[in-house]
């Protein structure tokens, strides 16, 4: 069957942003929890943009562009079950087992954001809901610490099949989260739609993340005792 091949924009700027953002932050948060002593000042704070960061997909997740959606890409495990069975399906954005994977990222780091607010180390950290509840503080403490297995693990499988489908399927997974185009081998008169990647989208997504960014502001003045460490 003769077919062509077609480049599609996919992932809209704002999509592509948070990804890469998102990768340094989480990374930037390891490195430095390892460092200690005064590393964790910046623990803190990149904890806070991952924790907007997480927001912003959330929110963009359900108004952002076609492939940024959750509804267009998360399917049930019938579909994800007739994905691996078929050999010609050619998806744009996530695929069903793909969205899988990507919704278990975004819990996980959520989650590790979220219990960062309340964990204090009783030395010199805390984060800016730590005064709360001590009871909260020691209970998603210790959560915060055995999630980073499951985060690792998962940061782990993500890189793992990003490379089998550059090396077993020849797809650059990476390379179009740069540049948010994917070339899609389509029947003659087969099309798929392009994600919405205007200024006028690019501006909204702005917005909301400088919206975001006031609310993390005021987190971390709402409780007096955080205010020694920002």
């Amino acid at each position: 069957m003769n077919t062509n091949n077609i480049k599609t924009r996919v992932w809209d700027l704002p999509t592509r942003l948070f990804h890469w953002i998102l990768a340094f932050c989480v990374a930037g948060s390891f490195i430095s929890v390892k460092l200690g002593g005064l590393w964790m000042d910046w623990h803190v704070r990149l904890g806070l943009a991952v924790t907007g960061l997480i927001v912003f997909r959330l929110i963009w997740g359900l108004v952002g562009p076609r492939y940024a959606r959750f509804a267009q890409f998360v399917r049930s495990p019938l579909a994800v079950l007739r994905y691996l069975r078929s050999q010609t399906m050619h998806i744009a954005g996530h695929n069903p087992l793909g969205a899988y994977s990507v919704l278990a990222l975004i819990l996980s780091i959520g989650f590790q954001a979220f219990s960062g607010l309340f964990t204090n180390d009783d030395v010199m950290t805390a984060g800016p809901l730590a005064s709360v509840s001590e009871t909260w503080s020691a209970t998603l403490g210790g959560l915060h610490k055995l999630n980073e297995w499951i985060l690792l693990a998962l940061i782990t499988l993500h890189i793992v099949a990003i490379l089998w489908y550059r090396l077993k399927k020849r797809k650059n997974l990476l390379g179009a989260m740069l540049h948010g185009d994917v070339s899609l081998e389509l029947s003659p008169g087969q099309s798929v739609p392009s994600a919405k990647d205007t200024w006028a989208v690019r501006l909204g997504a702005l917005i909301l993340a400088l919206a975001i960014a006031a609310g993390l502001w005021w987190l971390t003045t709402l409780v007096p005792a955080a205010d020694a460490y920002y």
